[in-house]
């Protein structure tokens, strides 16, 4: 499972990376929000990089905002495969992406707390990071379906009382306490 979780995971993040930027670009031009640089400058300081005052170089912001969505990825296929699907479980992985950009940047002192923001400009990163959320557990449920039911489904569809979107099981499938 692991295997495949991990290739799955990055192929998820990615597409949920390349979802979530082409709606900031959209919302950048309907708004005229400049890009954010704060991706690149968190790299930097992770990894001892030189930085740089003001604009920060496209690469880094890139390998950052995309390196960090793939790898995140590799998490939300994880929950797909044991069983954790759909869109509870999306809105779940948004809180970890949401949390793992915060431990980065003010870990690093690259950002501050979200409660600290301006309200516009933190609806917008929600907004976006939701998004990123909701498309990457698409991919990844997608992906991990094809696989089966995960436990937890399976654990779900012979317990009673619970509700289960597997269908019936094969025989010798089936979990429970």
């Amino acid at each position: 499972m692991m295997k495949r979780a991990l290739w799955q995971g990055l192929a998820a993040g990615t597409a949920g990376v390349l979802v979530m930027t082409l709606g900031e670009k959209v919302e950048q031009r309907l708004t005229g929000r400049p890009d954010s640089h704060v991706p690149a400058r968190t790299l930097e300081r992770l990894t001892g990089m030189a930085e740089r005052p003001g604009r920060q170089p496209v690469p880094v912001n890139l390998a950052m905002h995309f390196g960090q969505g793939a790898l995140l990825g590799v998490l939300r296929s994880v929950m797909a495969h044991a069983g954790l699907r759909g869109p509870w479980s999306s809105a779940k992985f948004g809180v970890v992406r949401i949390t793992s950009d915060q431990i980065l940047e003010n870990a690093t002192g690259v950002g501050a707390p979200p409660p600290t923001w301006p309200r516009r400009e933190l609806v917008v990163d929600l907004l976006h990071k939701t998004v990123y959320a909701f498309a990457t557990g698409a991919v990844a449920d997608a992906l991990a379906a094809r696989s089966g039911p995960g436990p937890g489904q399976r654990h779900a569809a012979v317990r009673p009382g619970r509700h289960s979107d597997v269908g019936p099981l094969p025989r010798g499938r089936a979990g429970g306490h």
